[in-house]
């Protein structure tokens, strides 16, 4: 007699008590006339039942159950008419071969095999199964016997996050069909061996990322199991920058090589006519980092189901990547006091700072600036799959009112007042790119989109900012989402001057056009070279379209009528340094031009002032204030010496080892102001890294380091940190007193543990001497087998 099909509802209505053996349904007469003897039959068959639902009452020496299958339902057999109706009791056999059960699950999750290699995720030293959404990956399940798509059914599902949801995306119910249709989460048959079968299983391409929990369900006509949860076979999706269809796409290889895959970077630091740079290393595909950036998302409390959209996640990744408000990955500090935590300076990549965190269980890291926040940002967006680059600013202006427009207040006697200058400008800041659509601007605004970590200005209430759409930042359309009025003034603000009057109130004096945003650079793809990519933030300075979103951007400002005066303008000043600048523990030089273009003499009552400045254009000290008067001939360039010896900066240097000499005058004769600051670094040395020995993974070898201190003082408790992505693990090395002039070298040993090209990263730091690192690179070959 044909079996009658019952539905998954009717079975899933069953329950968990198997019908076969506890007798649910009418008995017949016969069966109630049944002899006692028969008893015993049926009560073996209840210790079964038993056994299977509590094996540890009642245990079994050789039972061959398969433990990772629940079992949640067996459907009796039906009655054939005519047959006597005492009905013969299965043994355990016949219990497993009347159910469709899980064996196994291979999801082919090797570094070199077909899935990850396909998904471009092999290079994650890890044994998760990670894999990219919008793209098929091949599984392979092992039944108790061979699947029959007649009679049998199968499904997975995927769970995550404390409450999984279907309408929410975090329960996913992933149906078997005939063929594959992209954008949906289905799963097809590909191959069948006997009781193995092979899936091929398709996501969309607005995935939630993050960890899954995956299940397989079954049912047939005898019931419905459910395979035990393992955490080995847990499904870590990521954004996929190769799917056309995902928000993150790139569609050149090259770009995502670097913006995606490349786990070492240049970082850029210093003054737009000083321009430092140092290698850091990103690590997003070191062992542990995955699972750290998914406990950064973790932290934030978020809903899972908003972590779908690049958009919201780098939103809330800006935000924990700083520690304010949300005991974020790292605690800023600008204070030049670090006894507490570690150096922003001696940070050379991200590994530590993450796993820090993780380890820690969201202790925030002490401590980060700006560079290092940024650093940061780019592992985890990279590690998540969203192209991504590290940018720095110079003179890059903070407005802290929405003004817009970067002001400096001064008193009757054009003296800076201190305490109503909270706009700064950063020597430089360092922020980040990454590349995403955006359905919710309107078209023509995705691309690459600017978020900073770096905590300064709130954003809806918390520290973060952006992703903010570098074509709306270009054009001054400061009204789109998100922060674009903040990223705006920080490249493209006027400088405008304030004078106090008698009364109290301010009148514009002067405005400078083109002191903010320049040499906006990242590291070029596929080299070490300094990419230029101011263009992409503002139209050239001075053209008319850099004016126009200026002034579009302005009149959504607090401050719309901010425009300079017309005035008589025939003396120009002008600060340049010689080469690549003043050196650490030397006099620092400047040259001062001053050019009248009238045909009249002029005299020009000129003040200067040095002062040591944080690098965020925080004042710290004056260390130097003149005032004198200069006659300038018609048509001359007068050409002024300006040096400030070493003795007097040497006690109040910080950080950056940044100096700013401010210059306000005023022409006697026709009552024009002159306004103009000039920031510069004392230059460092470099840490020379020289390899020692042949580079092989798994054998022993050596770096030296050398370095000669510049200065005239001794260097007190000085400290190497030295790391290198498949060589050395980040770790510090306490060296002592470096005397003044001295130069020492040390030898540092160590394993690589991958092969290829790798760079082995090295600083140093010193109460006295900061922002001292240097570079190498190191080909690690292959270990040959040798013959036994």
């Amino acid at each position: 007699m044909p079996v009658e099909p019952r539905s998954i509802r009717d079975r899933a209505a069953v329950g968990r008590f198997p019908s076969v053996t506890l007798g649910f349904g009418e008995d017949t007469e016969e069966e109630k006339e049944q002899p006692e003897e028969d008893n015993a039959q049926k009560e073996n068959a209840c210790r079964r039942w038993l056994r299977k639902v509590c094996p540890c009452c009642c245990p079994q020496p050789n039972d061959d159950d398969i433990t990772d299958t629940l079992v949640t339902g067996i459907d009796e057999p039906d009655k054939e008419e005519g047959i006597n109706s005492e009905k013969p009791v299965p043994g355990d056999s016949e219990l497993d071969e009347l159910l469709l059960k899980v064996r196994s699950i291979d999801l082919m999750k090797s570094k070199s095999g077909l899935n990850r290699t396909e998904h471009h995720t092999n290079l994650y030293q890890s044994d998760h199964f990670i894999i990219r959404r919008g793209q098929t990956f091949q599984m392979w399940i092992t039944l108790s016997r061979p699947f029959n798509p007649d009679t049998d059914e199968l499904h997975l599902e995927l769970k995550r996050g404390p409450l999984p949801t279907v309408s929410k995306g975090t329960h996913v119910i992933i149906p078997l069909v005939e063929e594959l249709e992209d954008g949906r989460w289905e799963a097809a048959i590909v191959t069948k061996d006997d009781k193995r079968i092979r899936l091929s299983v398709n996501s969309p391409p607005t995935a939630i990322i993050g960890q899954y929990q995956l299940t397989v369900e079954t049912n047939c006509t005898n019931g419905q199991a459910i395979s035990t949860h393992d955490p080995a076979n847990d499904i870590y999706m990521l954004f996929n920058p190769w799917c056309e269809d995902d928000a993150v796409f790139m569609d050149s290889e090259d770009e995502r090589q670097e913006y995606v895959l490349n786990d070492v970077g240049r970082i850029y630091y210093g003054t737009e006519n000083q321009i430092g740079v140092r290698t850091w290393s990103y690590g997003q595909f070191d062992d542990g980092i995955l699972d750290a950036c998914l406990f950064v998302l973790e932290k934030s409390g978020t809903p899972q189901s908003g972590w779908g959209d690049p958009v919201n996640v780098v939103r809330i990744i800006s935000a924990m990547i700083n520690s304010p408000d949300d005991h974020g990955v790292l605690e800023g500090n600008w204070s030049g006091d670090y006894s507490g935590g570690t150096s922003p300076t001696v940070w050379s990549g991200s590994v530590e700072i993450l796993m820090g965190y993780h380890k820690n269980s969201g202790t925030p890291v002490k401590y980060g600036q700006c560079w290092v926040f940024a650093g940061v940002f780019t592992t985890v967006l990279r590690c998540m799959g969203i192209p991504s680059r590290t940018v720095t600013n110079y003179s890059s202006a903070h407005d802290t009112d929405v003004s817009l427009t970067t002001d400096v207040y001064l008193d009757e006697n054009l003296e800076p007042l201190g305490h109503l200058n909270t706009d700064s400008i950063w020597n430089f800041h360092v922020w980040n790119d990454c590349w995403m659509a955006r359905p919710d601007l309107p078209p023509g605004y995705g691309g690459w989109q600017a978020v900073d970590a770096t905590p300064q200005e709130t954003s809806q209430g918390t520290f973060r900012c952006g992703p903010a759409s570098l074509t709306a930042v270009r054009n001054g359309q400061v009204y789109l989402k998100h922060d674009c009025p903040f990223v705006f003034a920080e490249v493209n603000s006027d400088k405008i001057y304030w004078q106090k009057n008698a009364d109290g109130t301010f009148s514009q004096i002067y405005s400078e056009k083109k002191a903010v945003g320049h040499k906006i650079s990242t590291k070029a793809v596929g080299s070490d070279e300094r990419s230029d990519i101011t263009h992409l933030y503002k139209h050239p300075e001075g053209t008319e379209e850099e004016r126009i979103a200026v002034e579009t951007a302005c009149r959504h400002g607090s401050k719309a009528g901010a425009f300079s005066p017309p005035t008589a303008e025939d003396i120009s000043v002008e600060v340049t340094m010689n080469g690549k600048g003043p050196k650490m523990g030397s006099d620092a030089e400047l040259t001062i031009k001053l050019q009248n273009s009238s045909s009249e003499q002029r005299t020009v009552m000129l003040h200067s002032q040095a002062a040591v400045m944080y690098y965020t254009g925080v004042h710290k000290a004056m260390v130097r204030k003149d005032s004198t008067d200069i006659d300038v001939l018609p048509n001359e360039e007068k050409v002024l010496e300006w040096s400030l010896e070493y003795k007097d900066y040497k006690n109040q240097l910080i950080d950056q080892a940044a100096l700013m000499l401010t210059l306000t005058g005023r022409v006697k004769e026709t009552q024009q102001v002159l306004a103009i600051q000039f920031s510069f670094r004392l230059r460092t040395p470099d840490l020379i890294l020289k390899p020692i020995g042949k580079a092989v993974v798994g054998e022993k070898m050596a770096v030296e380091i050398s370095f000669t201190n510049p200065l005239p003082q001794v260097l007190k408790a000085v400290i190497f940190h030295v790391e290198g992505l498949g060589l050395q693990t980040a770790h510090k090395i306490n060296y002592g007193d470096i005397g003044s002039y001295a130069s020492v070298s040390l030898t540092e040993h160590f394993i690589p543990t991958l092969p290829g090209s790798r760079k082995l990263l090295a600083s140093l730091d010193c109460k006295q001497l900061t922002q001292v690192h240097g570079v190498t690179d190191v080909t690690v070959e292959e270990k040959k087998n040798t013959a036994l």
